[in-house]
């Protein structure tokens, strides 16, 4: 009976959120920091004690995790078709990661400083208000690769299926041609999202068994198709003789494009990475990122470039996807081999979504409007658009300019990535009032909630690179030539510096005094002693200038704390 009863309130809940908006208002929760008039629930709001879990092995983890997955595999390809060599597609990738990690640890330390989200953490820097320009960049971005991922992870699990059972593969197709996708490729993509699904409802700060998981299985695997490969073969291939067919400038640019490829590939996490290193238990295991990004991108494709070479002499072709390669062997062992990678593939995109792409859009979405998302909700809503509204079958499918463009959404993100970085380094010199962040009538309203000097360098971060990214779509169309196209070249890395370039000239020249405070005003200062603290929330005087008495006493409460 108890169980019918439960199935009864679920069916009536759903019939309630489908015929009232109302229904769906969550419970109002009290924050410890903002207004009662502001709506605001607890995954908005500064990451208690408890749930700061995260060390520097979890980073490690999580980047194994995020890192290792197919699209990652599959890199090297586009810097060899280019007409450069393996040496050229190892370097840009290398040096791809350590210029992405440069705003990465930069951005990172916001996080494990504050323990506030991004979209908090964008307040200080871009005005209350238009730090939801911000985070809807960023909520787009995440979008578009949580629907290319999911769609990735359903090839690795038809491997799986098809490794058990062969006429799996045989499933005849009821569907018109002109919708982009079969009815076998249907069944897995539906499979694959349907396994995905509880495992996107997990805390983020419980994670981390999911990140050793994949880390361990996509190693094992990666070493093992390469090993496995050269053996068969006997050889690791000719690719290592190529010659590159272009030379000179031509040459340099293009090792600058791939470059910049891989880099943007990492701009969303660039920018939103303090919703993760907000659960860091100190302030100083985040910045082995640096390390951990490079090292393991380059070892990925390392044993890419390895296995692909040593596919050509078994198949007389160059293969970069994985779960094609594996598709080819048969046998009792060869099958083995295909579940095992197809497995490992798919706990791959798994943690890929889970890591970059859906935390990261449920974060932006409880920020936009938190009287109807929480991280759960969110993410439910995230995964039903990505996997199912966005039609991945048609973005994978369609002309290469389309991925090119959302590659190029890098340029988007570049200009927030540096403002978010300057603003806490160079401006406010990681002196920040936290629970300002929350307040729309505080001290990081600026003008009706918008920096202005954020809005200038955007618009001059990002201006000069949109020609470029035409170009890129369309080159018939738009037809560039010049040194306009090779500002596009180097996109990634103008958008960072003259970005702080600006933003920082801009707050030196127009300095933001009501944003200053003395010294940082932490938010575990309110943690479980609200009542103690009400006295010190109002700490700017009537002229905006800052009451260091009153900082001094907020920091003086939270004693050893800090």
């Amino acid at each position: 009976m108890t169980l019918r009863n439960r199935f009864d309130r679920m069916g009536a809940d759903i019939k309630a959120k489908a015929t009232s908006r109302a229904a769906w208002v969550l419970p109002k929760e009290s924050s410890s920091f903002a207004p009662p008039d502001t709506w605001t629930n607890k995954d908005n709001d500064v990451t208690p004690p408890e749930r700061r879990t995260w060390t520097a092995f979890t980073i490690l983890g999580y980047w194994f995790s995020d890192a290792l997955n197919m699209q990652r595999w599959e890199a090297p390809a586009s810097v060899i078709i280019l007409g450069l060599t393996w040496r050229e597609a190892i370097l840009s990738q290398t040096l791809g990661m350590i210029i992405v990690s440069i705003p990465m640890v930069f951005n990172g330390a916001i996080g494990a400083n504050l323990h506030v989200p991004y979209p908090v953490a964008a307040r200080s820097s871009f005005g209350f208000h238009f730090a939801k320009f911000a985070v809807i960049v960023r909520l787009v971005t995440a979008l578009f690769w949580h629907s290319i991922q999911s769609y990735s992870g359903s090839f690795a699990l038809t491997n799986c299926i098809s490794a058990i059972w062969p006429s799996y593969l045989d499933i005849p197709n009821h569907i018109p041609k002109g919708i982009g996708i079969t009815t076998q490729q249907m069944v897995s993509h539906l499979l694959f999202w349907s396994i995905q699904f509880p495992i996107l409802m997990i805390p983020p700060h419980k994670l981390r068994w999911l990140f050793v998981f994949k880390a361990i299985i996509v190693i094992a695997s990666s070493i093992g198709v390469a090993a496995g490969m050269v053996k068969y073969a006997s050889s690791s291939g000719d690719i290592w003789d190529q010659e590159p067919t272009v030379h000179g400038s031509q040459r340099a640019w293009l090792i600058m494009t791939a470059m910049m490829s891989s880099a943007g590939g990492w701009a969303t996490m660039a920018t939103n990475i303090p919703d993760f290193t907000r659960y860091m238990k100190g302030t100083k295991g985040q910045y082995w990122q640096a390390l951990f990004l490079p090292v393991i991108c380059t070892f990925l494709a390392v044993m890419s470039i390895i296995a692909t070479s040593a596919g050509k002499v078994v198949y007389g072709q160059y293969i970069w996807d994985p779960t094609v390669l594996a598709s080819k062997w048969t046998g009792p062992k060869g099958r083995t081999a295909r579940f095992f990678v197809g497995f490992s593939w798919a706990v791959a995109q798994i943690g890929t979504n889970v890591g970059a792409n859906v935390v990261t859009a449920a974060n932006d979405l409880t920020s936009l409007c938190p009287k109807y998302f929480n991280i759960r909700r969110g993410a439910i809503i995230v995964t039903i658009i990505g996997g199912w509204v966005m039609q991945p079958w048609k973005i994978i499918r369609s002309a290469s300019s389309l991925l090119t463009f959302m590659s190029g959404l890098a340029i988007f993100l570049a200009p927030v990535a540096a403002v978010l970085a300057s603003d806490y380094w160079l401006v406010k010199r990681r002196k920040i009032d936290v629970p300002g962040l929350y307040d729309p009538h505080g001290r990081y309203k600026y003008w009706h909630g918008v920096n202005w000097r954020a809005v200038v360098t955007f618009a001059v971060s990002l201006g000069p690179n949109l020609p470029g990214l035409a170009n890129s779509v369309n080159h018939r169309s738009v037809g560039l030539t010049g040194g306009i196209v090779h500002l596009w070249d180097v996109n990634y890395l103008y958008g960072l510096f003259v970005a702080v370039f600006v933003y920082v000239s801009l707050s030196l020249l127009f300095p933001p005094k009501e944003t200053f405070v003395a010294e940082l005003i932490s938010g575990d200062v309110c943690v479980g002693t609200v009542d103690a603290e009400s006295e010190l929330i109002d700490d700017v005087s009537g002229d905006g200038s800052v009451d260091t008495s009153l900082e001094k006493k907020r920091v003086d409460v939270e004693g050893e704390k800090f």
